[in-house]
């Protein structure tokens, strides 16, 4: 894990907690353990996901994330190919637009 962290403050709802809480008693651990394997787990699985991929591709498409943020979401393989695609979707609609 890299030495690079960040503070983080969030609301959630006090039963949400309270199960953090008592998993991380379980386990001898912290909530901030539970939290960030939980939080691990879920942006591994989603990037499994394929409709949140879909979502992950429309939003780099639609320019709302960067190439490194799609990178770090989807892998560097996928991204690359998510990238080719969108180079085709611009050369595509630049040629459509020259037809007009």
């Amino acid at each position: 894990m890299s030495a690079d962290k960040k503070r983080v403050q969030f609301r959630a709802p006090s039963r949400l907690i309270e199960r953090a809480d008592s998993l991380a008693d379980v386990f001898g651990s912290d909530r901030t353990d539970i939290l960030i394997d939980a939080l691990r787990e879920y942006l591994r699985d989603a990037a499994h996901n394929d409709d949140i991929k879909q979502e992950i591709a429309g939003a780099y498409y639609d320019d709302e994330i960067t190439f490194e943020q799609l990178k770090s979401l989807v892998g560097k393989e996928e991204a690359s190919n998510f990238r080719v695609l969108k180079q085709q979707l611009d050369e595509d609609l630049v040629e459509e637009l020259s037809e007009i």
